[in-house]
């Protein structure tokens, strides 16, 4: 069983999902980054609230006074909350995800139709190295004189 194991996981694609996964974690890293220290500081500045992740709408409970500044605090108030906010982040998580995901591929493409086009140059036609007798129409060198097939003599 251990055999079994030890040759599924030394297999190519499965080492393949492996490195996929690690660095597909890192760039969610990136990305996230991006979006949290970038963006939402820049749609902040533009609508006025710093954080969506905070936004929220009590469904179920009261409270006294303003209403809670946190999730976390309306929840320890024994409040039940919808939190949008959160919703809001992964979608534009999402959205900013797809389109470097997208700018990434489509870069990549370029990059290997480039790589055919150069390949493609540098390949030279190969110069026939055979021929077919006239006479019994067996493929012969094309440097005979005679075919060794038929022993037909062929014109230059």
């Amino acid at each position: 069983m251990f055999k079994e194991f030890k040759k599924f996981i030394m297999r190519g694609n499965m080492m393949d999902l492996a490195v996929g996964m690690i660095i597909g974690a890192a760039f969610n890293a990136i990305v996230t980054s991006l979006v949290n220290d970038i963006f939402m500081p820049l749609i902040a500045a533009i609508i006025g609230k710093p954080d969506f992740s905070e936004l929220y709408i009590v469904l179920k409970g009261t409270y006294e006074g303003e209403k809670p500044a946190t999730i976390a605090l309306a929840q320890e108030a024994g409040l039940t909350t919808l939190n949008y906010g959160a919703f809001i982040t992964a979608i534009i998580n999402f959205l900013l995800m797809a389109i470097v995901v997208f700018l990434i591929v489509k870069a990549m493409n370029k990059l290997a139709e480039s790589g055919k086009k150069l390949s493609k140059k540098e390949e030279k036609k190969a110069e026939p190295t055979t021929k077919v007798c006239p006479f019994c129409q067996s493929e012969i060198s094309i440097k005979a004189t005679r075919c060794p097939h038929c022993t037909s003599e062929l014109k230059k």
